[in-house]
């Protein structure tokens, strides 16, 4: 591992790095989407009124989600944070303080080297990071259930753990409940440990319930729990339907660019112990329970990857040193950087058209850089500087994090973003097209209040 000269001077390039990677330029773009600006309007719209349990959105009720992220934004305008950075500062926070919290969670019960790797692959990893980046409840969910079932997993502090479930429960309601299913395996000797974990979270998450419950009655069960728990998971009537092979996929992009150190994981000695074991179970229940379900979105899949990482961790770390096999999947991940000029580009066209209408020019100019970085990492792991290579390519993904931050994101606020329209001509918007949800929840947020639809 890093000698103490080292640890010395790597410490401020990973705080630089973190900076960068989670708190630089948050506000660069404007809110994005439907769901971002719908979901900051209600946290100020709580902030406003005065009322922190009943949501809504411009006056009427609205039972999608729980209120943690409506609190957390609401307590941004009240730090005076403005409309950009009230909803996101929140959130990016709370990935900071998670991985904090992995890093010492795991060390802890693994040691420094396994720490060290799982952190560093998490915190880079594309669909972790671009969570960090947005006003929408599945960070603050999958941070608190992570937290949850760290905890769990060193087996201590049941009622510690039972407040982080709590509070994933009023993040996104009664989902990590349903993740939850492994903890009643590894516990299974434990009974009075479960009875506080479930009883503590029970105690933290039903108050908001039950005055929200008393307060809207009928049409908050029908909406919150009908319609959007068991209607998404039985039915495809909120048009996300996809097929159950759907994650697969997901799952690789969302790791990228460390998916090729994933087949790391195909390896039965990884999981003879217990604790390998409840990290797996962790992983593959979610995975399977996701998957069953009828409505599907990438997102579902956050509360799944700091297992994931976890494992990857356990097994780089375990592999033995100037492993062939692991050189030549450091090598692949340092390979998949050649990709980020491509999805840089074609990012705005995405966010605004969809995926499949975004034209990718692959960035044959990057071809030699890319094998120069391959060739280092390769190098570096047969030289028996494994850990120098796994944070070589964290700083390189830094570094392209930046370029996005800087350059695309200017881009999404002028193509993709209200906030662009809104700032271009503000006394002209008068109404919004009906057809285009996120242009219409987004200038609602930013001209502050509810337009009506354009002729």
């Amino acid at each position: 591992m890093f000698s103490q000269l080292e640890k010395r001077a790597a410490l401020p390039l990973v705080c630089c790095a973190l900076f960068f990677l989670y708190l630089f330029g948050l506000t660069r773009a404007g809110l994005l989407g439907p769901d971002e600006p719908r979901y900051a309007a209600i946290g100020r719209s709580m902030a406003e009124s005065g009322d922190w349990v009943t949501p809504r959105l411009w006056g009427q009720p609205w039972f999608e989600k729980p209120a943690l992220l409506y609190w957390m934004t609401a307590a941004g305008f009240k730090l005076g944070l403005g409309d950009d950075l009230a909803p996101r500062l929140p959130v990016a926070m709370a990935s900071l303080a998670f991985l904090i919290f992995f890093f010492a969670m795991l060390r802890a019960e693994f040691g420094e080297r396994v720490a060290f790797y799982a952190t560093s692959i998490l915190a880079t990893s594309v669909g972790w990071l671009a969570f960090s980046h947005v006003a929408v409840p599945d960070l603050p969910m999958s941070a608190a259930f992570g937290a949850a079932m760290l905890l769990v997993l060193r087996g201590r502090s049941p009622a510690l753990a039972g407040v982080c479930l709590g509070a994933a429960l009023l993040a996104k309601g009664l989902v990590p409940l349903a993740l939850c299913v492994p903890v009643l395996w590894f516990w299974r000797k434990r009974l009075r440990d479960l009875a506080v974990f479930f009883g503590v979270a029970a105690a933290a998450a039903l108050p908001w319930y039950a005055l929200v419950t008393l307060r809207n009655g009928t049409p908050f069960l029908q909406d919150f729990f009908w319609k959007h728990h068991f209607a998404r998971f039985l039915t495809g009537e909120l048009m996300h339907g996809q097929p159950i092979w759907f994650y697969v996929p997901v799952l690789a992009a969302a790791f990228f660019p460390w998916s090729p150190l994933l087949l790391l994981l195909f390896s039965k000695k990884l999981y003879q112990e217990p604790r390998q074991a409840f990290l797996l179970a962790w992983l593959v229940w979610g995975f399977v329970f996701f998957s069953l379900s009828h409505d599907k979105l990438p997102g579902y899949l956050l509360p799944l990857l700091p297992a994931l990482a976890a494992l990857l961790g356990i097994a780089i770390a375990g592999a033995r040193p100037r492993s062939l096999q692991v050189m030549c999947l450091i090598g692949a991940s340092a390979a998949l950087l050649w990709l980020v000029p491509a999805i840089q580009d074609a990012l705005p066209r995405a966010l605004a058209s969809g995926l499949s209408r975004a034209k990718i020019h692959w960035p044959a100019a990057w071809l030699l850089p890319a094998a120069l970085v391959v060739v280092c990492c390769a190098v570096l792991e047969r030289i028996g500087r494994r850990e120098i290579a796994i944070f070589s390519i964290g700083l390189l993904i830094t570094l392209s994090v930046v370029g996005i931050v800087s350059q695309t994101f200017p881009m999404l606020d002028r193509e993709v973003s209200a906030r662009g329209h809104w700032l271009a001509a503000p006394e002209s918007i008068t109404c919004v097209p009906n057809e285009n949800r996120s242009q219409q929840y987004g200038l609602d947020y930013y001209v502050h209040r509810d337009l009506p639809d354009c002729p």
